[in-house]
């Protein structure tokens, strides 16, 4: 069995109606003045998530997220015919976790974004379980589309989480872990159903990848 004990979850769970706009005027507060402009809703909602965790040079991120940028897309994709260089410039940006670690000049040991639907969760525990650096940050979510979720591209919910994970379990709030096992895979829970599990502080487990995953509360 691999596991890993779990010292900061936070979850940005905004109002259903909460647009783009109000969260930047919510959380700008949060974040360098010069680098809230360029930030896109997701870093902006990932960045609160990752409010009071100073990470450092020799930790490992882990990010989980399908559709990434989904508003700064639309926004590009609106302006065609006439493409706009600059929305087009905005839409490359770099993506969420990029943007708080670039506002706080902060190097990490390794980068690894994860991309995916019916297993992302899973995908980027095994990433997060895997990583040999002592600490490892699972950082995710989503931007709540418009346009682009009558067509099944976009999230319905904007939210955000982050979670650090340890090989220390003194004072844990938490432990995820892999056991393997010869069982056939099972459901994997979703992004969305991820966070919210870590925001209700709620057990998950489910079987994928050889093995069985679960998430348990100290």
């Amino acid at each position: 069995m691999i596991e890993r004990f779990l010292h900061h979850v936070r979850v940005e769970m905004p109002a259903a109606d909460e647009t783009a706009a109000a969260a930047r005027e919510r959380l700008a507060a949060k974040f360098p003045r010069n680098a809230v402009r360029r930030m896109t809703h997701l870093g902006m909602l990932v960045g609160s998530a990752l409010d009071g965790v100073a990470l450092g040079p020799d930790d490992a991120v882990v990010l989980a997220s399908t559709f990434a940028e989904t508003l700064a897309l639309e926004e590009f994709l609106g302006s065609f015919p006439s493409a706009s260089p600059m929305l087009f410039q905005t839409s490359i940006h770099p993506g969420s976790v990029q943007q708080v670690l670039i506002g706080r000049q902060q190097p990490v040991s390794r980068l690894w974004p994860c991309a995916g639907r019916a297993r992302l969760v899973e995908h980027a525990m095994l990433a997060s379980l895997l990583e040999t650096a002592p600490r490892v940050v699972l950082v995710g979510g989503e931007e709540r589309g418009t346009w682009t979720l009558a067509h099944g591209v976009a999230s319905a919910r904007s939210f955000a989480f982050a979670a650090a994970l340890t090989g220390d379990s003194t004072d844990a709030a938490g432990r995820v872990s892999f056991q393997s096992n010869n069982l056939p895979d099972a459901a994997c829970p979703t992004l969305e159903h991820f966070a919210d599990a870590l925001a209700a502080r709620t057990p998950l487990s489910w079987q994928g990848a050889g093995g069985a995953f679960n998430l348990e509360w100290l």
